[in-house]
């Protein structure tokens, strides 16, 4: 490694390996190095590397991630990618920028907005957690319900494959289409099937005007409600996030964002696009809202407001620190017309586990972030989070939805993956694993449960927690 390195390019003490044993969930396993790549070609030459000694790669960008992805399961090589921090080029005739793994998602868009452009997926994460990590766990964000996740605006990577083999995929054209969609196929295999060394990442203009909006309930199943009959009006807003009263709170007493304490719920709304269109479309949803039983519509009157109303929401799992030790933030999908009876199962949740579960997601489409509060230091009560968790993602299979929309399977989801695919359909996954890393070398334990995963090549760390 130092050879390779240099001796300030990896990690190898156990106070170091301590640092890099977590992701933002609650599991944890320490790697047995960290090293810090500077450009593809050390990344060839560290694969290789480990591939001779049969160690496990386990690619990791800020460590933001919140099901496990960047934790070295098995142990083994974690390579970070924080010393891969370049925007390599902007080429705004073609709408783009070409950009390393290790590059913060929010400085696309602070290096491009002068010239009137900015990335899209917008990650709660976003001032911390890197493209690299995005691209591996298909991000979403608040905004996804117009623009998409990460997927819909990779145009193209260069990949390292864990022989050592550097490949690319895509071009920087979004219309692309020659053969297989590798692209699209390695977007979101959470560092299973390569290491992602480089990304062309599409470029947004920016909106003519853009409008926010809080809708204040006395109950959360109206706020669900309002979702649906937005969408019954044909209104697609570029985001609809949902707080619960039991959040706002919280939110409202770290950073004072202008929340009713008092409040069952809100919904943070906005629409962007041409000044007319907007404009019509907020009475629209002013309508909707006041429909669906809302106590109050507000609008957001200045670019101030409406940045302070959105610090509450991406800083909210912020807030959650100081009135929890610990929390587990889940990660599951329902049909929008499944919202409101989804709060009611998670509020059922709560009470027959005797657990605080406050929920904030990405009401648009669906995305449920139901946080569960909890101290691991009591006996069993990570046990017993995790199976409130798995209840309700079980539930959320129940009525056509998924476990994850955004933050990956990892392995913190990974035996749930039995419940929502066939057998055969779980083999077909692990075919495509083992068509790129044959060995199972990149990453294993992730993604695929017990039977269909590789995690027979190594014994799992005995300081593994679950």
């Amino acid at each position: 490694m130092e050879a390779i390195l240099g001796p300030r390019g990896y990690l190898h003490s156990s106070e170091d390996l301590a640092l890099y044993q977590y992701d933002g969930g609650i599991d944890a396993a320490l790697p047995d190095l960290v090293t810090f790549p500077q450009s593809t070609e050390e990344v060839v030459a560290l694969v290789k590397l480990a591939a001779e000694f049969g160690m496990p790669i386990v690619g990791r960008g800020a460590g933001t991630g919140l099901s496990g992805g960047g934790v070295a399961r098995a142990g083994g090589v974690i390579v970070s990618f924080a010393r891969m921090n370049r925007i390599l080029e902007i080429d705004l005739d073609n709408e783009c920028a070409v950009v390393q793994p290790g590059v913060v998602n929010l400085d696309i868009s602070l290096a491009v907005e002068a010239d009137g452009y900015f990335y899209a997926p917008d990650p709660s994460s976003q001032k911390a957690c890197t493209i690299g990590g995005n691209v591996s766990e298909n991000a979403g964000g608040p905004h996804t319900l117009a623009y998409g996740v990460t997927t819909n605006h990779v145009l193209g990577m260069e990949c390292v494959l864990p022989d050592g083999t550097v490949f690319e995929t895509g071009g920087r054209s979004f219309d692309t289409a020659e053969g297989y969609d590798l692209t699209g196929l390695l977007v979101g295999s959470e560092g299973t099937m390569v290491l992602v060394t480089k990304v062309i990442v599409r470029l947004m203009r920016k909106p003519e005007l853009v409008k926010t909006m809080l809708a204040i309930y006395d109950r959360p199943e109206d706020a669900g409600a309002t979702v649906a009959e937005i969408t019954a009006r044909a209104i697609t807003p570029v985001a609809v996030e949902m707080m619960d009263g039991v959040l706002l709170r919280m939110v409202e007493e770290a950073y004072h964002a202008g929340y009713p304490m008092d409040a069952a719920a809100v919904l943070l709304i906005e629409l962007e696009g041409i000044r007319e269109a907007v404009e019509e479309q907020v009475e629209q949803i002013r309508e909707a809202c006041m429909h669906s039983r809302a106590r109050e519509v507000r609008v957001a009157r200045n670019q101030a407001e409406r940045e302070l109303l959105w610090k509450g929401r991406k800083n909210a799992f912020g807030a959650v620190g100081r009135f929890a030790p610990s929390s587990l933030v889940q990660d599951g999908v329902v049909p929008r017309t499944k919202i409101a009876p989804a709060l009611d199962f998670i509020l059922d949740v709560a009470r027959r586990y005797d657990l605080t579960i406050s929920n904030i997601f990405h009401a648009g489409d669906g995305n449920l972030h139901p946080l569960i509060l909890f101290d691991p230091r009591k006996p069993g009560e990570t046990e017993k989070v995790k199976r409130a968790g798995d209840e309700i993602l079980q539930y959320c299979i129940q009525v056509g939805g998924s476990i994850t929309g955004e933050h990956g399977v990892g392995m913190e989801k990974n035996e749930m993956m039995a419940h929502l695919y066939s057998s055969d359909s779980l083999d077909a996954i692990a075919g495509f694993k083992k068509l790129f890393d044959p060995r199972c070398h990149l990453n294993p334990g992730k993604v695929l449960p017990t039977g269909h995963g590789c995690l027979e090549i190594r014994q799992l760390p005995s300081d593994l927690r679950y």
